[in-house]
């Protein structure tokens, strides 16, 4: 059965993310197809959508490596998210469904009664699935697709820090989805626009080379998942 190459470039890019492959580090295909358990076409098919994505080039005598990313570029993804997160929640108040809104207030509910005791394990992952629902919500499939890739490429950039102010973080999660419940594309833009200015505050770019880097494990396995392929 033939490994579709999504699935393989999916893999690929969340061992890039989490620092599996250090950057500038080379990706051969053969060693590739090897780990994730496919053959070599579907590795060469994910690179090339990686290199496109930005995660990956192709030096002259190495072949694929992985991107180093400047300074500047990094700043830049942030930018570029403080600007296309009011746009996407604007759009989302002009068309967004109801089970756009039925999931929103769920995800509020629950990341209002973490941060309220104080669970911050789970808020990360709650507010990744707020964002991206709220992106789909926008109605606009290039749109969500492009701020679903700036969040994979700043979350391997930075690292985040704690919010200071959880309770008030999700307050502003709440009065977004109020805005778009009322089809307010203003009151929404304006509300996403101060909290991503202030969640961008706790952003702390990742540095390579120094040597209080924390050391990630880069002997993990990450083989395709291809049980839910067959059914």
């Amino acid at each position: 059965m033939r490994i579709p190459a999504h699935s393989v470039c999916t893999a690929i890019r969340d061992d890039i993310v989490a620092g599996v492959y250090e950057r500038g580090s080379r990706l051969t295909e053969e060693l590739l197809a090897r780990r994730y358990g496919v053959s070599r076409v579907p590795v060469r098919e994910a690179l090339r959508t990686l290199e496109a994505e930005g995660f990956v080039v192709t030096r002259r005598h190495a072949g694929a490596c992985v991107a180093e990313p400047t300074e500047q570029e990094a700043a830049d993804l942030l930018e570029m998210r403080m600007l296309l997160e009011p746009l996407g929640a604007a759009r989302a108040a002009q068309r967004r469904t109801e089970a756009h809104l039925k999931v929103l207030r769920g995800l509020v509910r629950l990341g209002q009664e973490r941060a309220r005791r104080g669970n911050s394990d789970d808020l990360r992952s709650l507010g990744s699935w707020f964002h991206e629902t709220l992106a789909q919500a926008s109605g606009s499939p290039a749109l969500t697709s492009t701020l679903a890739q700036l969040r994979h490429k700043i979350a391997w950039m930075y690292a985040v820090e704690a919010p200071a102010g959880p309770v008030e973080s999700w307050a502003e999660h709440g009065g977004i989805v109020d805005a778009v419940a009322r089809g307010d594309s203003e009151r929404a833009r304006t509300i996403t626009a101060l909290h991503t200015e202030r969640a961008t505050a706790a952003h702390r770019l990742r540095f390579p080379g120094r040597a209080d880097r924390t050391e990630r494990v880069r002997t993990s396995q990450h083989p395709v998942n291809i049980t839910s392929l067959r059914d």
